[in-house]
């Protein structure tokens, strides 16, 4: 049986503070995560977590922080934490490239949040270096993000990274097209 591995990315508390009706989009995306693992774990397949160590003084997301921590559908141990203070999870500790290789891990599936940001980060570069990725979009989440005049609701964004990802980086799956695939 091949492996695929499920990461995780940054299904923190700090992200709460922008749980905002209209700027945040997929209300199920925890739930939709916690699936997820549940799968991974009852088939045997490699879990990753992977937890944002912000390096701003006012961030949420710094570690000694509440913000730091996971939500609690992040429950039991994955066979992997890598931490990281950038977008791609490829650029935490310990090295997850290193890791999937030395466990001959060839696919992977990418949930959490920030759909746009480092989910959608990370799923580039798996596809660069790659591997069979799955991007499984109802099981990540995002918001709305303002540039000068311009709003871009989250659902919007969320869709534009699936057209972005979406053959070129990615296949983008559905949990329940996940579950059954895995």
């Amino acid at each position: 049986m091949s492996k695929r591995a499920l990461i995780v990315i940054d299904v923190q508390k700090g992200f709460s503070e922008w749980d905002v009706k209209g700027e945040r989009n997929n209300p199920a995306c925890e739930e939709n995560v916690g699936k997820l693992i549940d799968h991974w774990r009852s088939q045997g397949q490699p879990v990753v977590f992977v937890k944002h160590n912000s390096k701003s003084a006012t961030s949420v997301l710094r570690p000694g922080q509440s913000g730091n921590d996971f939500k609690d559908v992040i429950s039991g141990e994955p066979d992997l934490l890598v931490e990281k203070s950038v977008n791609s999870a490829f650029y935490g500790t310990p090295d997850l490239f290193m890791w999937l290789e030395e466990n001959q891990i060839e696919s992977v599936a990418i949930c959490g949040i920030q759909t746009n940001m480092c989910c959608e980060t990370t799923a580039r570069m798996a596809g660069n270096m790659g591997f069979d990725t799955w991007f499984v979009l109802d099981a990540t989440h995002t918001f709305a993000k303002t540039v000068g005049d311009v709003k871009i609701s989250a659902e919007e964004l969320s869709e534009i990274t699936a057209v972005n990802l979406s053959g070129e980086f990615a296949e983008i799956l559905t949990t329940e097209a996940a579950i059954t695939r895995i």
